[in-house]
C-alpha cells in the first residue's frame, strides 16, 4: 500500500482508479484497508474542491411533487410557493399531512 495525499486533479483521478480497482475487496484484508483510506482521502478532496450547495427548499418540494405526480392544487399555496419568500418548517409539515397533496 503506497498511499499519498491528493494534491491535485491528477492525484484525484488516480485515487478514483484505485478505488475502482479495490471495489471487490474482501472485509478484513489489506485491500479493504487501502480502499477505506483512499476513499477517505477522496471524500476530503471532494469536500474541498467540489462543494455542493444545499438546494433551495422550494425547488426541493417542487421536484418531489413532480416525482410523485402531485399537483399544486392542494399543495403549496400562495406565498409558500413563491421562492422569494422564506419557507417555514411549520408550513412544510402542514402540507405533508395525508390529503394535503393531490395525485394526478
Amino acid at each position: 500500500m503506497n498511499i499519498k495525499p491528493i494534491k491535485n486533479e491528477q492525484n484525484y483521478q488516480e485515487s478514483l482508479s484505485i478505488i475502482e480497482s479495490l471495489m471487490d475487496a474482501k472485509p478484513n484484508t489489506p485491500q479493504m484497508d487501502e480502499l477505506e483510506v483512499v476513499t477517505t482521502l477522496v471524500e476530503l478532496y471532494e469536500e474541498q474542491h467540489y462543494k455542493i450547495d444545499a438546494p433551495d427548499p422550494i425547488e426541493v418540494i417542487k421536484f418531489r411533487m413532480e416525482q410523485e405526480g402531485l399537483t399544486r392544487s392542494h399543495g403549496l399555496r400562495g406565498n409558500a410557493y413563491n421562492s422569494n419568500n422564506k419557507i417555514k418548517i411549520k408550513n412544510t409539515q402542514n402540507y405533508s399531512h395525508a390529503g394535503a397533496w393531490e395525485q394526478e
